[in-house]
């Protein structure tokens, strides 16, 4: 746990013991759900505090305060929660949505922010779809996604959900330079722009993490994103 604070604090996140307790909580029931429910490879403490729980933290650094303190966020294909349960536990005042289409993922959510006491909306179902509900669509300050494919498809899962003017954060290890070259189409009709890219270093971490930035800047056309399966299968 040192470790992870101390890693936080480099990010100038200051966990305190609240939050401290809600983290070991969370991977206590992390591991008791995935014996029966395959939500992380790894368990493990030394590899959970760097790889999901610090690596969810990182997202702070594409964030300006504003959004940080009391913005409304979205995390797509959340699966065990990474990285917006973190994120929530790190900065209370964050109104955070999770979706997932797996319905066993979500129930795990649903319990574990029961368990926490955390106040989040949890939703089932495909990003293509839920893109498209009123009540979701064009509402949010930020988006976070982790492991939604390459920058073309997730532009076109990610975007839909951005306010005018708001940020999608997505989460890359390698090849980000050649996503993003291939994406500027998806990015583009989706009603975005490639705002920034912004490398992370925290001390004590292993492996390469980036941060691609992309803007709202206009409308995402009412046909987008396509129905299930297709931005995977033809992307933009």
């Amino acid at each position: 746990m040192e470790k992870l604070i101390a890693g936080a604090s480099e990010l100038g996140i200051e966990l305190g013991p609240k939050q401290v307790d809600s983290i070991r909580l969370y991977h206590r029931e992390l591991v008791r759900w995935n014996g029966r429910v395959n939500l992380v490879s790894v368990t493990d403490w030394e590899v959970v505090w760097e790889k999901h729980f610090l690596d969810s933290l990182t997202v702070s650094l594409a964030l300006p305060d504003d959004m940080l303190d009391r913005g409304r966020f979205i995390d797509v294909g959340t699966g065990a929660g990474f990285p917006g349960l973190p994120l929530k536990i790190a900065y209370p005042g964050l109104k955070a949505t999770l979706i997932d289409s797996t319905a066993k993922k979500t129930a795990f959510l649903d319990h574990l922010a029961k368990t926490l006491g955390l106040c989040v909306a949890i939703r089932t179902g495909r990003a293509e779809t839920l893109a498209h509900d009123s009540e979701l669509r064009g509402s949010f300050d930020f988006v976070l996604a982790r492991a939604l494919g390459g920058m073309a498809v997730l532009a076109e899962l990610t975007l839909p959900f951005c306010r005018p003017g708001g940020l999608v954060i997505a989460q890359k290890a390698h090849g980000l330079d050649d996503e993003l070259k291939n994406a500027e189409t998806a990015v583009s009709l989706m009603g975005g722009r490639v705002q920034d890219v912004i490398g992370v270093s925290v001390t004590q971490t292993t492996g390469t993490r980036r941060l691609a930035v992309l803007e709202k800047t206009g409308p995402t056309p009412d046909g987008y994103p396509r129905r299930p399966g297709i931005p995977r299968k033809r992307p933009l």
